[in-house]
Order: C-alpha cells, then sequence, then structure tokens
C-alpha cells in the first residue's frame, strides 16, 4: 500500500470486504475495468453511477467544496464504493478517484438491484453498509449545502426537509459560519437572495420551494407515475409504509404519497427502543429509511412532496385524490395513513422564537444545538421522553416540564425508569410552561406549578415540545364520517346509518368502501409505532377482501 494512503477500517459494518463468491456473482452482471493512476471512477454532481467493486488497487473518495477537498474514506481490494443513491437513482455525493494503478468491476444499477433481489445475504450485506454510511454522510455534512440564516423561516423550512428526508447536507449559518460570505461573493448571491442551496456541487437554488427543492435532488421519481394504481396510500409514516411494502409485495400497483417525508412523527424520535427486532432500539429516521427502501424494493412508487389536497368518489367504486401540485392518482383502494401533527404550546411570542430555540423534533439534527447546554422539554409521552433521554447524554441538563401527575400515565414504563435514573434530568411535574424569556433568540421558559400556582424561571437555550397531536384529516372535508375530535372513523365506530355500502364494514374500513384508515389518523388507535405497522399491514388483507368483493 502507498505509505501515503492507508485503507480506512472498516466502522460497524460500513466499509465491508466482499467475498471471492459474492465478487463472482457480481461479475456475471458487470464488467472488469482497468485504472491508471489519477482515474475520476464518478464525480460529484454525475445524473447517476455504477456500483463498482475495488479488484486491484486503491481508490480514495473525497468532497470538493469551497476550492478544498476533504477525504472521507480510502478503499482497497473487495470494497465497494457509493451510498444508498446507487440503488435508489441519485448521483453520487462525493469523488471517488484511483489512486493506484488497479482494477475494478462496474456494476450498473438495475443489474446491482436484480443481484441483491436474486442473493439475499450479498443484498443484506449491501443494503446495511449504505445505509450505515447514510448515517456517516449526514454526521459529516457531506453533499448538499444549505446556506441561510438561524432565524429565517425558509432557511428553518429547508432544514426541516432536508433533515426529515434523510438527505445529507451541510447546513452554513450566515450569522455565524466565516466562510459563508466568502462562499456567497463566489457564487454572486446576496445575503437578501438566501437561503440558497447547492446542489449537486454546481445547482444553485435560490430559496426554492419545497417541491423545487424535492425535483433537483431526485427525490420524486422521474419515471412516469400511472394515473390510475390498484393501492394509493397517503402518508408515509410507519402505518403508511407498512401498507406499501405489503401492498407491493403482494402484487398490488401501488403508489404512496407523503406532503413532507418518509417516517411521519417517528422519524422525529432520537430513539425507540421498544418496537420488535431492535433491542439496541432504532432511531425514528432509520426506521423510516429502510421501511421506504424495502417498500421500493417491492415495486411501490414513493411521491415525496406530495400533499394530498381532496378526495372524491366517482362512479361508485372509484376513488380519487387530487394532490395540491395539480396531480391527480385514481385508486381501485386508498388507505389514510395521514396521521398527527404535533400541537403547538398555547404561550405569547411562540412563533416569534420558533426560530431560535423552539423545536418539534428530537434528531441527530437538532443534537449539535444542544451540547452541554441547558434543555427543556415539554410532554408527557412517549415522544418526550425518548427526547428526554436522548438528551440527557448530551445537554447540560435537561429539565421535562409535563403536566401530568404522574410520568407513567402516558409513557411507557421503559422511559419513566430511564429518566428516573439519568443525573442531568429534572422532572417536573403537573407544571406548565406559561412565558418564554429571550428577544430573538430563547433565554429561558417561565413554567407554573398547577398545584400551588408558583411560578419559576429555567434558563435554557432550547424548548422542545411534545405537547398532543391533532390528525391530518382537513383535507378531507365532509367526505368520511370522523369523531368529534377529527380521527377517522372505523369498523364498528361507525353507526348503521354510515356502514360501508349496506354491509358491515371490515375492522378498518371508513364509511366508504374501499377507503380505510391505519395508525394515528384513525379513531381509537393506540399511538405506537408497532400498531400503526401492524394496523398498515392489515389493512392491505382488507384490501384484497375488498378487491375480491369487487370482482365477484
Amino acid at each position: 500500500m502507498s505509505a501515503e494512503l492507508v485503507e480506512t477500517p472498516d466502522v460497524n459494518g460500513a466499509f465491508p470486504r466482499l467475498s471471492e463468491q459474492q465478487i463472482h456473482t457480481l461479475e456475471r452482471r458487470g464488467e472488469r475495468r482497468a485504472v491508471a493512476d489519477g482515474d475520476v471512477l464518478f464525480r460529484e454532481g454525475d445524473p447517476s453511477y455504477d456500483f463498482i467493486v475495488v479488484l486491484d488497487g486503491l481508490v480514495e473518495t473525497f468532497e470538493e467544496f469551497a476550492g478544498e477537498e476533504r477525504r472521507l474514506a480510502v478503499h482497497g481490494p473487495g470494497r465497494f464504493l457509493g451510498d444508498l443513491n446507487v440503488i435508489t437513482g441519485g448521483g453520487p455525493l462525493f469523488t471517488a478517484v484511483a489512486r493506484q494503478p488497479g482494477v475494478v468491476l462496474a456494476v450498473a444499477p438495475a443489474a446491482l438491484r436484480q443481484a441483491i433481489a436474486d442473493d439475499p445475504v450479498l443484498g443484506d450485506l449491501v443494503l446495511r453498509a449504505y445505509l450505515l454510511r447514510r448515517t456517516l454522510l449526514i454526521e459529516l455534512g457531506v453533499g448538499n449545502k444549505l446556506i441561510g440564516s438561524s432565524h429565517s423561516p425558509d432557511a428553518r423550512r429547508l432544514r426541516d426537509f432536508l433533515a426529515r428526508n434523510r438527505v445529507p447536507h451541510e447546513w452554513i449559518d450566515l450569522e455565524h459560519d466565516e466562510h459563508a460570505e466568502r462562499v456567497l461573493v463566489a457564487l454572486g448571491v446576496a445575503p437578501e437572495e438566501t437561503p440558497i442551496v447547492i446542489c449537486r456541487s454546481e445547482v444553485v437554488l435560490r430559496n426554492p420551494s419545497t417541491a423545487e427543492l424535492a425535483a433537483a435532488l431526485g427525490l420524486r421519481p422521474v419515471q412516469h407515475v400511472e394515473p390510475s394504481v390498484d393501492l394509493l396510500v397517503v402518508g408515509a409514516g410507519p402505518a403508511g409504509l407498512a401498507a406499501s411494502v405489503y401492498g407491493a409485495s403482494e402484487g398490488l400497483r401501488t403508489v404512496t404519497v407523503d406532503a413532507v417525508a418518509t417516517g411521519g412523527q417517528a422519524a422525529t424520535s432520537s430513539r425507540i427502543e421498544n418496537y420488535l427486532g431492535f433491542p439496541e432500539g432504532i432511531s425514528g429516521g432509520d426506521l423510516a429509511e429502510r421501511a421506504a427502501l424495502q417498500a421500493r424494493k417491492f415495486g411501490a412508487t414513493i411521491l415525496v412532496p406530495g400533499e394530498a389536497a381532496s378526495i372524491a368518489f366517482e362512479d361508485g367504486d372509484r376513488t380519487v385524490v387530487r394532490l395540491a401540485d395539480g396531480d391527480v392518482l385514481e385508486a381501485r383502494a386508498v388507505v389514510l395513513a395521514t396521521g398527527a401533527r404535533y400541537r403547538k404550546l398555547d404561550v405569547p411570542r411562540l412563533e416569534e422564537l420558533e426560530g431560535g430555540g423552539i423545536y418539534y423534533a428530537a434528531t441527530l439534527m437538532e443534537l449539535p444545538l444542544c451540547l452541554n447546554r441547558p434543555v427543556v422539554v415539554v410532554g408527557g409521552g412517549n415522544s418526550a421522553g425518548q427526547a428526554t433521554v436522548f438528551f440527557a447524554e448530551y445537554a447540560a441538563r435537561v429539565w421535562l416540564v409535563a403536566r401530568e401527575e404522574d410520568l407513567g400515565e402516558n409513557m411507557s414504563r421503559y422511559l419513566v425508569d430511564r429518566i428516573g435514573r439519568a443525573k442531568r434530568v429534572d422532572v417536573l411535574l403537573h407544571t406548565e410552561v406559561r412565558e418564554l424569556v429571550g428577544d430573538t433568540e430563547l433565554e429561558g421558559v417561565v413554567v407554573e406549578d398547577t398545584h400551588t400556582g408558583e411560578r419559576r424561571t429555567l434558563e435554557a437555550d432550547a424548548l422542545f415540545v411534545f405537547v398532543g397531536a391533532e390528525p391530518c384529516t382537513s383535507w378531507l372535508a365532509e367526505a368520511l364520517a370522523l369523531d368529534r375530535h377529527g380521527f377517522v372513523l372505523t369498523g364498528r365506530d361507525l353507526d348503521g346509518a354510515l356502514r360501508a355500502g349496506g354491509r358491515d364494514p371490515f375492522l378498518l374500513e371508513t364509511s366508504r368502501r374501499g377507503v380505510f384508515a391505519a395508525g394515528d389518523v384513525r379513531s381509537g388507535s393506540v399511538k405506537r409505532v408497532a400498531a400503526a405497522v401492524g394496523e398498515g399491514a392489515m389493512a392491505v388483507q382488507f384490501v384484497h377482501r375488498y378487491l375480491a368483493e369487487r370482482s365477484g
């Protein structure tokens, strides 16, 4: 090996080495290529790229930005290059260059997808490595660059969209990053034109809409989407993704739409520890990314952003959903899995300070804002508990403010126990937030004990709000029967006048035949990830029964 370059060690399976048998399997679908020192194998900004296996020599991957290079990894024989975009069809987020004469094996993306479908062991190895690499790229801030002010609502909108969709990117704050102005001058962008997004190292988007950013990033599929499908899933949270996986894997032409990102509210959880099969826990973002990849593997089409604007029923058995961008989708059956969104605190100046320390998610994106700093978490459910446990490892101090008399009222016991053992956590029960302190940035939170009326100020730089949720059903208007809180009624909860088409509805069927509801949007549902996944899978079985009924 070169004295200057040393192969990057494997990190928990992110950089595995293929066996001779696996390389032989891939050779039948690809081609060998001789490379010279300095040959570019792929470059950031390319529209797509092949799956590359190093057979001989060394290959370096690095990122270029603002005239500087940052080395990411060095790979030797048996290693493969790239990240998830090889499979999903996006372009490379970094550049790969041969640093020694050698030989590589190049496999086209379509051939790779077929290979990993035919060889489950190879597929598991590649997918696991790519999922781990995606997390590493996110942590390193590799890829797209977002430049703007932390006080800008549009910058917050774009940051949230990138984070929720797990798009690797670097946030460059105009207020604090000394390189930001130099980059803007080089690009010919005035500060008032920010926020900007730099995609593929060259495309500059000036304050793009969410749809424009999604199109530039290739999040919406390039291929034509059929206007008429077997199954339309509205919402890509745990319930919607489960319905997508089971619908597509069982042969239904499946399209899934979501207004923001895959994962729903679950994707804002830093770690879910009571989900079956993950004894070490898994972040909501990781779980969503794996599920979306699984759904696409079976042929489901996922449209993000794809906000449902209205629903209508035509010719008795056709359901038509119109999207906010004007697209119209027609389906033989529909699963509603739009979930619920977190409520906001009813306190003065909340919107004024939302850009300066108030958040509604606890993910890796928020973590740097809380390192060795005091934070307040508001809420008494699992989301608040998961955020508290997460920040207890990194923040200087965490106050958990809950109006409940006992944390066990709405929170899982394992979280209550973890919080009880955390040394840097103070729990304030029967307590509510009354005021926010700070001019443009949050400096403190005034809370009140609802028993004694006593108020105190908690000095904190960040406030995380998890205070219940309201269903995302306003777009349904009066098309379906809802309960008094706006959740969708299903099955036995429907009274006789609302029965689906003159027969008793299936368990998850709504007041319209062939339209089902699953997960948090459904009246009476259990607000847990595992329950939502189960309902999403169960809904597909009722879809099959309904379609069989239609066909006689």
